[in-house]
């Protein structure tokens, strides 16, 4: 049975990172244990290919989770600090929409800089993980074996994308030490609709800017209809926050209606939005599509609704379809300054399998690379000062 150190479950973002981290700056033995046959496969399929990296605005406020714990770690490993990482290493990140840094060429680069900073670990790929018992030493049960580690960190993710292994061992783990977890539940995922909405299923492919209110949060971003529902990088971001109820959607934000009252244009002409949909949204809210100067005040009211209109998903398209998910370990049951379990010294959770989730947009990439880098710094100062 092999001995390390540190035994880091999951070789996605976080567990790389952290995995990098420890390789840099400390002298410790480490072991990366996958259950796939290669490292990283979310990192290499996100954002098309290119890898969403960070956002140009990171901060707590777009995340679901601890806020006090969130700005802790976020405050710990910065996106300045994480964009001056990869740069070190290469990497010319470039700014798509204003706002997304993104990869230049493809998500490798960003693979090949973690994987070449944490040589000299061993990389377990193609070991299933099956749990974990003891304390320190740990003992790491897979499909292949048995590995002991001083520490454990649990990097093992969410249970989207499970054509790529996603699963719930990590939660699994924390429960058999008597941590609180949330369920896992799917998050940045299209919504499904009530069939007062079914009008919105024949504009499949249409695809605008629109503003959505939920849950006291304001977003936007392109939306896209869908057969299933709705989409779009602002329904993805309002799904994290949207439990059940209504959301209120602004299909022409900062348009001044005012500026059509007096158009002679149908109304399906006049205001800037695809004619089909136009068409729809009218029919939807019993409006005749005539010229906008010959509407009176209750047709007035009823097409203002373009601005705030409110319904009520019925659902999600579900975890198959869903980028991340919410729940994971209790932010409560760790410690924001070392992403340790204030129960089990040693034990660590870190990335996607903490109750923190964050919008589209790069936001849970930094949260996996800055939960990692505050766990990794928490063991590499410990270690020091026990040499």
């Amino acid at each position: 049975m092999r001995h390390y150190d540190v035994v880091i479950l999951g070789g996605g973002a976080a567990g790389l990172m952290c995995a990098a981290w420890l390789r840099e700056h400390t002298p410790l033995s480490v072991a990366i244990v996958e259950g796939n046959g290669r490292a990283a496969l979310k990192l290499k399929a996100s954002g098309g290919g290119k890898c969403n990296l960070t956002n140009v605005d990171v901060d707590a406020t777009h995340y679901l989770g601890d806020e006090a714990l969130v700005r802790r770690v976020l405050d710990t490993f910065p996106q300045k600090a994480l964009l001056e990482y990869f740069r070190s290493g290469g990497l010319r990140p470039v700014i798509r929409k204003e706002r997304y840094y993104f990869c230049p060429k493809s998500s490798d680069e960003v693979i090949a800089i973690l994987l070449g900073r944490a040589q000299g670990c061993d990389l377990l790929t193609s070991h299933k993980i099956l749990g974990v018992e003891g304390n320190s030493p740990f003992v790491v049960t897979t499909d292949k074996g048995e590995l002991r580690a001083e520490k454990v960190i649990v990097a093992t993710g969410g249970a989207s994308y499970k054509e790529i292994g996603a699963s719930d061992v990590g939660l699994k783990i924390a429960q058999s030490y008597g941590l609180d977890t949330v369920a896992f539940s799917p998050a940045l995922v299209g919504l499904t609709l009530q069939p007062k909405e079914f009008w919105m299923k024949e504009l499949s492919g249409i695809s605008f800017p629109a503003r959505i209110r939920v849950a006291g949060k304001t977003l936007d971003e392109d939306l896209l209809f869908a057969h299933k529902g709705i989409s779009g990088p602002v329904v993805l971001s309002a799904s994290l926050y949207w439990h059940r109820g209504e959301i209120e959607v602004d299909f022409l934000p900062d348009f001044d209606l005012e500026r059509v009252r007096k158009e002679k244009k149908l109304l399906s002409t006049a205001l800037p939005l695809p004619k089909r949909f136009m068409k729809s949204f009218l029919e939807a809210v019993g409006l005749e599509d005539k010229p906008c100067n010959r509407l009176d005040g209750g047709e007035w009211e009823k097409l203002s609704r373009i601005r705030s209109y409110p319904m009520a998903p019925s659902g999600t398209f579900g975890l198959s379809k869903a980028e991340a998910c919410r729940g994971g370990v209790a932010c409560s049951e760790l410690d924001p300054a070392t992403m340790e379990s204030r129960k089990v010294k040693g034990l660590y959770f870190i990335g996607e399998t903490v109750d923190v989730t964050g919008e589209l947009g790069g936001y849970n990439f930094q949260w996996a690379f800055s939960s990692a880098v505050v766990a990794a710094k928490a063991i590499g100062s410990m270690s020091f000062k026990r040499n």
